[in-house]
């Protein structure tokens, strides 16, 4: 079975755009003064930053150090298309590129450490709902039949014992300093009026019930 051979047009971009992009950033590295393999090595390190740094974006998301790191390649690639097209004399480079140049290899050093060791946070895992269980009950847990129960005849009230007639009340006890307070009011009212003290009056005086106030009153005599 024979297999077709398919030209994809973005890989064919990519590969052109890769291509150009290589051979500008050694050609920039060549002009500020790195020749033989360092020239060749200045395109590599720039790619691999700028594929690392995608790499990152697509396994573990968005992130500022990835994107950080890529922007920084990106403009490195850039930089050299746009510098090699004319706008720079390669025959008499500029001190800042020189610089630039001379500290990439520290720079994309720090930029592939951080992106290879640098933790990345785990996706929290989605929680499962446990599923609700249906409780059959067992026979012995059916409830038992309601057995009737016979209501109690009412008894019938008996009528209250009428009170005896004639009996007295019986007499409720006197505190003794009650009964001294109370022949001291007894005394100040005769000695105001001339005249002994009634019931009703020395009730009014001691705030006392009427019973309390006949059994004082009693003792006074």
């Amino acid at each position: 079975m024979t297999r077709t051979l398919r030209i994809d047009a973005v890989l064919v971009q990519a590969v052109i755009a890769g291509a150009l992009s290589f051979a500008h950033l050694h050609d920039l590295a060549a002009a500020a003064g790195q020749t033989g393999w360092k020239a060749w090595a200045y395109p590599i390190s720039v790619d691999l930053l700028l594929v690392a740094a995608w790499r990152r974006l697509r396994n573990d998301g968005p992130s500022r150090l990835a994107w950080c790191w890529f922007l920084i390649a990106l403009v490195a690639s850039l930089g050299a298309n746009v510098a090699t097209a004319g706008f720079l004399d390669l025959q008499h480079p500029p001190a800042w590129l020189r610089f630039g140049i001379a500290g990439w290899p520290a720079l994309a050093f720090l930029g592939g450490t951080l992106l290879a060791h640098s933790p990345t946070a785990p996706h929290p895992a989605p929680e499962s709902k446990p599923e609700p269980v249906e409780h059959v009950p067992a026979e012995s847990e059916a409830a038992p039949e309601p057995v009737p129960v016979a209501e109690p005849e009412p008894t019938p009230a008996l009528p209250a014992a009428p009170e005896p007639a004639g009996v007295p009340a019986p007499t409720p006890p006197v505190p003794a300093a009650l009964v001294d307070h109370a022949r001291k009011v007894a005394d100040d009212h005769h000695a105001r009026t001339g005249t002994p003290i009634d019931t009703d009056t020395l009730r009014t005086r001691l705030g006392v019930p009427a019973p309390m106030a006949d059994a004082i009153a009693a003792q006074l005599t």
